[in-house]
């Protein structure tokens, strides 16, 4: 493994450049490669976590979908019934037009977590699903 840094290229949509460089300078970093390294060092955690089988999580989802799409509900709801075990608390709020966001607090295995995180997010009308995992 080389020791220090390593310089590799990507190539990004100029708005998402532009998006990057107002999140990094507002959030106070020194510079674009520390925001990435951070960022990237974020989604590995979040990719290790979801292949993992064994261990516990606390945390909470986060769902953000459209109302208006048609058995969504009804769909999220049956997945939630399903994981009823590791989920003690949901969080209802409506945002403006036709979004919603959840809240769903999680406590149980890493397998359990996992699909139900998967399954909330394979559903169409689910706009974005994020994870937030602690390992207590």
């Amino acid at each position: 493994m080389p020791k220090g840094v390593v310089r590799f290229s990507i190539s990004l949509p100029p708005k998402l450049v532009d998006e990057v460089d107002e999140a990094w300078k507002k959030m106070g970093y020194e510079n674009r490669s520390k925001a990435i390294h951070d960022a990237i060092r974020s989604f590995l955690t979040e990719f290790k976590w979801m292949q993992e089988e064994g261990g516990q999580i606390t945390g909470a989802i986060l769902l953000l979908y459209y109302i208006d799409v048609p058995g969504l509900i009804e769909e999220v709801t049956d997945i939630q019934h399903k994981f009823r075990s590791i989920i003690p608390s949901i969080m209802h709020l409506p945002l403006e037009g036709n979004k919603c966001l959840q809240i769903i607090a999680i406590k149980g295995s890493a397998k359990e977590v996992k699909e139900l995180t998967q399954g909330l997010m394979t559903k169409r009308g689910v706009k974005q699903v994020k994870l937030a995992a602690l390992a207590p």
